[in-house]
């Protein structure tokens, strides 16, 4: 089966190809960038009701972005190897299928 080209593989109807193995890497960076914008937040809202829960909030910062990173890498890894074993499962059946057509042809012993 030959590799389709990106937007190829957004309109194909059959579905025959994942997209989600080709923009992982971009979802990866969007969440880096998503949970910088909500650490921000997060520090400004404490600066917003008082100056020491700002001050508290700006050195829990780093563990706050730390474990939103860690919980969004854990779940693109998860979508990752759902899609993983889609594809190995349909290699696996390819391969089965290629042997059972060539073992049907074969003289029996």
């Amino acid at each position: 089966m030959e590799e389709k080209g990106f937007l190829a593989t957004i309109f194909d109807f059959s579905f025959t190809e994942f997209v989600t193995t080709k923009v992982i890497k971009f979802l990866l960076g969007l969440a880096m960038v998503v949970n910088v914008i909500f650490t921000i937040m997060f520090i400004v809202g404490g600066f917003s009701n008082s100056t020491l829960q700002g001050i508290v909030f700006l050195i829990l910062s780093p563990v706050i972005y730390l474990i939103l990173m860690l919980f969004s890498r854990i779940y693109l890894e998860l979508i990752i190897v759902i899609f993983r074993i889609a594809e190995n499962l349909i290699k696996i059946r390819e391969n089965l299928g290629s042997q059972q057509s060539g073992a049907a042809g074969a003289p029996d012993a």
